[in-house]
């Protein structure tokens, strides 16, 4: 099997983009929105698109697993960002000249400051030993998620370190429809990318758990393959998303035979997300979570309710729910 793409930059759209002076249906605070044209991304013809990978893009948070006081860690995305002055000089810029090409920073001077911790993603360009900053003027980057650090809650719950393990969320190889959630050795999932999905990330598009039970799981990009995927066509595109039972996802990324990494989201064909049921809450799913209890009666309240369920299946992964 072909070595997916990690997620460790912005993903290029599919179809070149132009700025339109609206309202963002992704964003509310944001004051316009970026939309697809119709016209193919050179960079998605030059990695031989028809003949790449296609997987769900999904909804959550993104997350990285690698090695952090000697062992394998979570780690959950944190751009540095400008702060309020640089923010501030940087959008008169844009405005000025309708674009961000030619623009000065100041690394040391115009950015927030980080955790010590924190570690710039693969492919940030440094110069004079700094990393520069995207044409949005973020550093993509990572910080490792603690257990006793309350901002990263959610991605902790997920994780174990006494055990070593993850809660992953995964297809089944030999049964397309069906998915697995599974305490696999984060060992296993080093250098991955992730996502996390859950009660509480992003609105919950997948309606999974409830307040007072909260279920949150990692999913591997690229993982979980989109079936029967259409032709990388605007209009084809469009009546997939709106018709098609598998089109009911937030977008699409594919993993070119190059590793590129190509993607488009609903936003972009201006269309909503989420937009009722889902095809991933849709999907069936058994639980294999096959530690004992008492091996997690210290341990995470996840794992703990999971490994009770262990061996059992649900119709419809928004139907997971613990015992009170």
């Amino acid at each position: 099997m072909r070595r997916l793409g990690s997620v460790q930059q912005k993903i290029p759209c599919v179809f070149l983009t132009e700025v339109k002076e609206e309202l963002s249906r992704k964003r509310d605070y944001q004051q316009f929105q970026v939309i697809a044209t119709e016209n193919v991304n050179p960079v998605a013809l030059e990695a031989n698109i028809d003949c790449a990978l296609a997987t769900e893009k999904l909804d959550g948070t993104c997350c990285y697993v690698t090695v952090h006081k000697g062992q394998p860690y979570l780690w959950a995305r944190l751009d540095r960002k400008p702060n309020k002055q640089a923010e501030k000089r940087f959008k008169k810029y844009q405005h000025s000249h309708r674009s961000c090409k030619g623009f000065t920073w100041n690394v040391e001077e115009d950015f927030k400051t980080v955790p010590e911790t924190w570690i710039p993603a693969h492919g940030v360009i440094h110069h004079n030993g700094h990393p520069v900053p995207d044409e949005h003027g973020h550093i993509p980057g990572w910080v490792p998620v603690e257990k006793d650090n309350k901002q990263y809650c959610w991605h902790s719950s997920v994780v174990d370190y006494e055990v070593g393990a993850a809660l992953v969320l995964r297809p089944i190889s030999d049964d397309e429809g069906m998915l697995e959630i599974a305490a696999v050795p984060l060992a296993d999932l080093l250098e991955q990318t992730l996502e996390l999905i859950g009660t509480n990330v992003n609105g919950n598009p997948y309606g999974l758990g409830i307040k007072k039970q909260p279920v949150h799981f990692l999913v591997s990009h690229g993982s979980v393959r989109v079936r029967n995927p259409p032709p990388v066509a605007f209009q084809q595109l469009c009546s997939w998303f709106q018709e098609s039972p598998e089109g009911r996802v937030e977008g699409i990324v594919w993993h070119c035979n190059d590793g590129t990494l190509i993607k488009v989201h609903r936003h972009h064909l201006g269309l909503r997300w989420p937009d009722g049921e889902t095809c991933l809450g849709d999907r069936r799913v058994v639980i294999h979570v096959d530690g004992t209890v008492d091996e997690y009666n210290n341990s995470k309240d996840m794992f703990t309710s999971l490994s009770r369920l262990n061996g059992q299946c649900f119709s419809r992964l928004q139907d997971v729910q613990f015992d009170s």
